[in-house]
């Protein structure tokens, strides 16, 4: 099982990024590179809890979202081609005094069959740049996304049709 711990800080507010992970609509891989269109199904979908299968090149994982406290989100596994067991995706949302604020993102790997023990394996050594970087590009595109909303005079919400844009 590979532990991954990630960490960004952004200009963003927890509302805003948490807006844009839980924005299920078409495009979603300009904000999260590994959630391909093809793969994308909403099974259900709350104000505070989803139920979504999503992945990109040939990995599959369907995830329960739950983001009913708005400094806590969790992403839970609960089937996929690769991963099992505890994995699954916590995000922590800290403010801080100057207006940003801090995000930090534990994921867990627990490979269910060889490929998925492999893949854990390797990211949880060399591939952690990977995770970092796509975690990296998908705050900087939710911010392209505000700053594109605040100058429309848009609210904090983030329409499904930004993510296609």
């Amino acid at each position: 099982m590979s532990m991954i711990y990630l960490h960004q800080t952004t200009t963003l507010t927890p509302e805003q990024y948490i807006a844009g992970l839980t924005d299920f609509g078409p495009g979603r891989a300009k904000l999260f590179a590994n959630s391909s269109d093809e793969y994308l199904k909403v099974h259900q979908h709350s104000e505070t809890q989803a139920d979504v299968t999503e992945g990109s090149g040939g990995i599959w994982e369907r995830l329960h979202y739950d983001w009913s406290d708005p400094d806590h989100v969790v992403l839970t596994t609960t089937d996929s081609n690769v991963w099992g067991g505890a994995s699954g995706h916590t995000y922590h949302f800290t403010r801080r005094p100057d207006g940003t604020t801090d995000i930090d993102v534990v994921v867990v790997r627990e490979g269910k069959n060889l490929k998925g023990r492999f893949l854990g394996f390797v990211l949880g050594t060399i591939g952690k740049s990977v995770l970092e970087k796509a975690f990296m590009n998908s705050v900087k595109a939710i911010e392209a996304c505000h700053v594109a909303m605040n100058t429309q005079g848009a609210s904090d919400r983030m329409p499904e049709s930004l993510s296609q844009a």
